[in-house]
């Protein structure tokens, strides 16, 4: 099962962590250095991804801007002799026609998101990846599902899952256990936000998937759920009466840099991670630590 293409779902609000992302996308705020996009963005092509299709909303073109070219800034950096600076941007930079963008004009959830992405898309397997979701570990979350996924069906379905305390399960997408090889298993039913002691496990439905392109019909008719929205996951459910689903316990520290305190402590881990910062980060952690 050759997995090509991911879908970036990248119209939401932030507006958990306003005022920050009033005028600025939420997948542009920096994590150390970067912004949260270029994380996900370097988790796919790790995984062997080659087209990245981003589902945007207004006051969002500065991420197709960021994966572009400025030619201004380049000419001043060349003239500067910021052969750094310069090799940081070409790598980063994209191939032509490897990266597209549509739009998702109104906020109708995760699903209708993913929806808006089948023509570009078309008919094979794909990957979600949400950008507010960073996975600190190599290989990345992705990568460890699409080789899993090798050695699957050609119709199985893919979803990343992480083990949550028992008593926040009703906070969140959770699956069944079925028959399990190490970290794999069959997804024994989802159910999106159970009510309190009825959860089939503690195992949540973390931000990547890896689907197959039937799931756009589904989509296509897909009454609303949860919030008013469309949900991923019910569109999963519908899906699992005809195809095989299976989740991947993947290794790896997850961070919801989509909440205040998630972005904060992902600031840390990846500051950490580095080893050019990871003395000077202790040194003050250390010195406010004393206080």
């Amino acid at each position: 099962m050759k997995i090509r293409k991911a879908v970036f779902p990248v119209a939401g609000l932030g507006t958990r962590v306003l005022p920050a992302t009033k005028a600025m996308p939420k997948e542009m705020l920096t994590i150390v250095d970067k912004p949260l996009i270029q994380y996900v963005v370097d988790e796919a092509k790790e995984a062997g991804i080659e087209h990245f299709v981003f589902v945007t909303g207004r006051n969002k073109g500065v991420i197709e801007d960021h994966f572009d070219r400025m030619y201004e800034l380049d000419a001043t950096l060349s003239a500067r002799g910021k052969k750094a600076e310069m090799d940081i941007l070409a790598r980063d930079q994209p191939p032509a026609g490897a990266m597209s963008f549509t739009r998702q004009q109104a906020p109708l959830g995760l699903g209708h998101a993913v929806w808006c992405a089948r023509d570009i898309v078309g008919d094979e397997p794909f990957a979600v990846v949400l950008p507010d979701e960073l996975v600190l570990h190599t290989p990345g979350c992705l990568a460890q599902m699409i080789e899993a996924a090798g050695k699957l069906g050609e119709k199985s379905n893919l979803i990343a899952v992480e083990a949550v305390p028992d008593h926040l399960t009703h906070q969140y997408g959770i699956c069944g256990v079925g028959k399990r090889n190490g970290k794999v298993f069959e997804v024994d039913g989802m159910v999106e936000k159970p009510a309190k002691g009825t959860a089939p496990s503690n195992l949540s439905i973390t931000g990547r998937y890896i689907l197959q392109p039937e799931i756009f019909k589904i989509l296509e008719t897909q009454e609303r759920g949860a919030g008013g929205e469309i949900q991923l996951t019910d569109a999963m459910i519908g899906l699992a009466k005809t195809q095989k689903f299976y989740g991947v316990e993947f290794a790896g520290e997850r961070h919801d840099c989509g909440s205040k305190q998630g972005f904060l402590r992902a600031n840390i881990a990846f500051g950490l991670a580095r080893p050019e910062l990871r003395d000077g980060l202790l040194a003050e952690m250390k010195k406010y630590s004393g206080k």
